[in-house]
């Protein structure tokens, strides 16, 4: 699906990102900090002014704001083109990327449930309304649905009792900030097939 990648050669990555950047934080810290597999080469956002920006210029990574309108993911995609990614990583983007996008570009997306349980925007509250034991997050491929791409990697989260949204997502980003590095080393590694709508991770202990 994409090229094996090596620290001499990495796999370039576009990060989507929409507030507070804290798994962006992740992928700098893990993949940009020395030679990886992988490496952040650019970072757009949904909104301007954002934290998750911030976090781009601190470490000199290439950054922009791409406002809601009819050829945004066309501008976007185009911008990516420019920086020669590979993968794209939607690590908290709030929106649906378009067909168009999705034919030029493999994309992946972080989501704070266990799919297909609780998808959107809203899946930590749905949750504790539904009063499961168990949450969790997964890593999914983009396909142009809501959260409805193959499954690439998932981890389970327990849910208290006494849990808020708050307390609850913050168990929730330890796990996301555990599970996408893993997701994007393996994608890098050449360690993903996926037929129809099974992603099939090869080499990988359960997490």
């Amino acid at each position: 699906m994409l090229r094996p990648a090596t620290p001499a050669d990495p796999l370039r990555l576009g990060v989507l990102v929409s507030g507070t950047g804290t798994n962006l934080q992740v992928l700098l810290d893990t993949f940009n900090a020395a030679p990886r597999e992988a490496r952040v080469v650019a970072v757009a956002s949904t909104r301007p002014g954002v934290r998750a920006l911030e976090r781009a210029a601190a470490a000199d990574v290439p950054h922009e704001a791409f406002l809601r309108a009819d050829d945004r993911d066309v501008r976007l995609a185009d911008w990516l083109d420019g920086h020669r990614v590979e993968l794209v990583v939607c690590a908290g983007w709030m929106g649906i990327l378009t067909p168009g996008f999705l034919e030029r570009h493999v994309a992946i997306n972080l989501h704070p449930a266990l799919l297909p349980s609780f998808p959107g925007a809203h899946a930590v509250r749905d949750a504790l309304d539904h009063g499961v034991r168990i949450t969790g997050v997964t890593v999914h491929l983009v396909d142009g649905g809501v959260d409805s791409g193959p499954i690439l990697l998932q981890a389970a989260v327990p849910v208290h009792y006494d849990d808020d949204a708050e307390s609850l997502a913050g168990r929730l980003h330890e796990a996301e900030h555990r599970l996408l590095p893993q997701a994007i080393s393996l994608l890098a590694a050449g360690k993903v097939e996926v037929t129809g709508r099974i992603a099939r991770v090869m080499d990988v202990e359960d997490s």
